[in-house]
């Protein structure tokens, strides 16, 4: 290398290779039970992620795991309950080791989002329900808020 050269820095880049639902789960408790169709619904939306290496090179597994509840404002009765594993995989290169889980438990996941979401509002309303369109998920501060509680876990606990 001459004197003068700097070192080329490879960007990292990702390829989507695949995409699907691992697991899926939808249950009408509503239309088992009868309940009536005018009732406000809570949703509350629970979101786990995973990640790991894959046999290939550079190959990696991200799956969003979501646990939809949706229950009547009044009364409190399950209107339904929707579980959903879904998993893209991905191309991941030149992006540094220590950089590596951030970026499969962030950037990954942002990446398939959007599909994730489509067939939440399709299941929701081929259940019979108003389509449930999720907000956006900001898996930035769901990483970080998972970091601070493994290592809030982790701390030696004073003696009292």
């Amino acid at each position: 290398m001459a004197e003068n050269e700097t070192p080329q820095v490879q960007q990292p880049s990702m390829r989507v290779l695949g995409q699907f639902i691992r697991d899926m789960s939808f249950e009408n408790i509503m239309a088992q039970k009868g309940a009536p169709a005018d009732v406000q619904p809570d949703v509350q939306v629970q979101v786990n992620l995973d990640a790991k290496k894959r046999g290939g090179d550079n190959q990696f597994e991200t799956a969003i795991k979501l646990n939809i509840t949706s229950k009547a404002k009044e009364g409190d009765a399950t209107l339904f309950l929707l579980e959903i594993d879904y998993v893209g995989i991905f191309q991941v290169e030149n992006v540094p080791e220590e950089q590596m889980h951030p970026y499969l438990l962030i950037e990954c996941p942002r990446m398939i989002f959007p599909f994730l979401r489509r067939i939440v509002s399709d299941v929701t309303r081929d259940g019979g329900f108003p389509p449930l369109n999720l907000e956006n998920i900001d898996f930035l501060s769901l990483y970080r808020n998972e970091v601070a509680r493994r290592q809030a876990e982790n701390k030696p606990k004073a003696d009292a």
